[in-house]
């Protein structure tokens, strides 16, 4: 048994849109130089492309009848997702070592509990955890070959989680080889079963630069 839920971006000012990160996840322009890349090689100019981004978008998270209207604004390694109907603020800052996930008050700025990271989102199969992006640091990377995703060539990449803080015991990536894209993620649980898998579904071309239009993100019941 599985459930499905989508993320849906309407973009503003469209001109100067460089990347869309849903669960904060990118379409680029990006090319890797022979010979082939490492791991390391390949996430240090992910994570250097994610945090030089400005965005302003409104964005939809869908789930069946469920739908969670977004609010998407980015300036460098800041990154803020505003939720309505209850308001709350969350802010991602993109560090060079690790990344932070805060809630924003009135009083100003404080960092999400670790212990509520593995929360879903609303109702909807996403957690908190999937918005910080910690995976991205993760040491332990290998690049396990290549592979084609809805006809691109991508990298394909093993992390493995450093500790039982994430509800993943390790992360599949799979990186357009010739945009930097993150294509498609798997996540699975510490019984070595999958959880979750994101994968792009439509793209739209702006200004000649693609950007992502609609994700999927399938969470699975263990044994389907």
């Amino acid at each position: 048994m599985k459930r499905q839920c989508f993320l849906i971006g309407r973009f503003y000012n469209a001109s100067t849109l460089q990347l869309f990160i849903a669960s904060t996840l990118s379409l680029a322009s990006f090319a890797f130089a022979e010979p082939v890349p490492s791991a390391k090689e390949i996430l240090d100019s992910v994570r250097m492309l994610e945090s030089r981004q400005q965005i302003d978008l409104q964005g939809q998270l869908r789930e069946n009848e469920i739908v969670v209207p977004f609010r998407l604004t980015q300036t460098g390694p800041i990154i803020r997702y505003a939720f309505s109907n209850p308001d709350q603020v969350l802010q991602l800052r993109l560090g060079e070592y690790s990344s932070r996930l805060d809630v924003v008050t009135d009083s100003g700025a404080e960092n999400f509990a670790a212990s509520e990271l593995n929360q879903k989102i609303r109702g909807t199969g996403i957690t908190y955890e999937d918005l910080a992006m910690k995976f991205l640091y993760w040491p332990n990377a290998k690049l396990a070959g290549e592979e084609n995703v809805r006809t691109r060539s991508c990298w394909k990449l093993q992390l493995r989680a450093p500790s039982r803080q994430s509800q993943y015991s390790n992360v599949v990536l799979w990186i357009d080889k010739t945009s930097g894209a993150l294509m498609r993620m798997e996540s699975y649980d510490w019984n070595g079963q999958l959880a979750k898998r994101f994968e792009v579904v439509s793209a739209q071309k702006i200004d000649n630069r693609w950007f992502l239009k609609q994700m999927r993100v399938e969470e699975l019941q263990p044994g389907t």
